[in-house]
């Protein structure tokens, strides 16, 4: 056996490095494209083996055991290939019930893979909610842990639930997706939290989990800072938590009340989006939106309250941890002792 002689590399051309980078990019996105094809033409496949099993026992009057024969044939003839159990025949068939329109299939649907077909199946009842967050996790390119876990904090229903005045103090179509930006409650469950946590205590840990806490606001959200320091006249004031929506192009604002809304909470509000206006915002930016986080609030109060103020606004609840009883407390283990033992796995 020769041993092998090491290369003497010399040192790379003027411009070598920025070829380098554009063959990895390059490489890079083949790499996706094949993916997709790929999980297209398995989604496409499942669909067809899905609607011919329908087919058959609708019209040849096959039982649910003819499904049992396919699974073992198919695994005969294709034994390299997983995804021929009757389990997931079972899903085929379900799939293409659930969705007849082979042109919706075709167009939207294959450009997910078949786990989060399955997830929108199995946690959705019905096809005008499995579109919407079909569409969703295309958007936004959401894994399938991302996709359950907002289908159970039930998104699609919160989004654009805020109380806000972004119809008459925004243009079109920035004020519709604006609305759409926010919603109502907020979920903060992650933040392991009670109740009778204080805002100071919440706006720490939203800091501390601000990856989940952006997953929550929604995509375009990008984390600027925390109490952000606005010198005005010689006078300091703090904006609890400041944010950049790519999107909307604009500032927002957020401040966190631990309590119920009050009307005087958007004067507050409003003060400090015309701080950012003047101070912060560039000329290219939109103007800055507020929005108030509360633990509670009258919708109706919430409605009168912004329809005299001009500064576009929304006020929405947030949700933490009901609180526990006690002898839960003290039974319960800590993050950290949680931590401890999965160590010593």
């Amino acid at each position: 056996m020769t041993d092998t002689v090491p290369v003497k590399l010399t040192n790379p051309p003027p411009g070598y490095a920025d070829w380098l980078a554009e063959l990895k990019s390059r490489i890079h996105t083949a790499q996706q494209r094949a993916a997709l094809a790929v999980n297209r033409e398995l989604v496409l496949l499942y669909w067809q083996i899905g609607r011919d099993i329908l087919a058959r026992q609708a019209e040849q009057g096959w039982g649910a055991k003819v499904i049992e024969r396919l699974a073992l044939d198919l695994r005969n003839a294709f034994p390299l290939m997983k995804g021929f159990s009757p389990r997931n025949l079972k899903y085929m068939r379900a799939f293409a019930e659930a969705w007849p329109d082979s042109e919706f299939v075709q167009e939207v649907l294959a450009q997910l893979p078949w786990y989060h077909q399955l997830a929108l199946l199995d946690k959705l009842p019905d096809s005008e909610s499995r579109r919407w967050y079909a569409a969703k996790a295309i958007e936004h390119n959401w894994s399938r842990n991302i996709l359950v876990m907002q289908i159970e904090t039930r998104s699609r229903e919160r989004s654009g639930a805020a109380v806000t005045n972004f119809e008459t103090r925004l243009p079109k179509p920035q004020s519709d997706l604006a609305r759409e930006s926010l919603k109502d409650p907020y979920r903060f469950d992650f933040l392991g939290l009670t109740d009778e946590a204080q805002e100071r205590e919440i706006e720490n840990a939203l800091v501390r989990h601000v990856t989940e806490f952006l997953l929550e606001l929604g995509a375009g959200f990008a984390f600027v800072g925390r109490q952000v320091l606005l010198d005005v006249g010689g006078d300091e004031f703090f904006i609890d938590l400041l944010f950049y929506h790519l999107k909307l192009r604009c500032y927002v604002v957020i401040e966190l009340k631990g309590g119920k809304f009050k009307p005087e909470h958007l004067g507050q509000l409003g003060f400090y989006l015309t701080a950012v206006d003047r101070q912060v915002k560039s000329e290219q930016d939109n103007p800055t939106i507020g929005l108030l986080l509360c633990k509670s609030k009258n919708k109706v109060v919430a409605e009168y309250a912004l329809g005299d103020k001009t500064q576009p606004m929304g006020v929405a609840e947030y949700k933490l941890l009901e609180s526990l009883p006690a002898e839960l407390q003290t039974s319960l283990p800590s993050i950290e002792q949680i931590e401890r033992e999965l160590e010593g796995l």
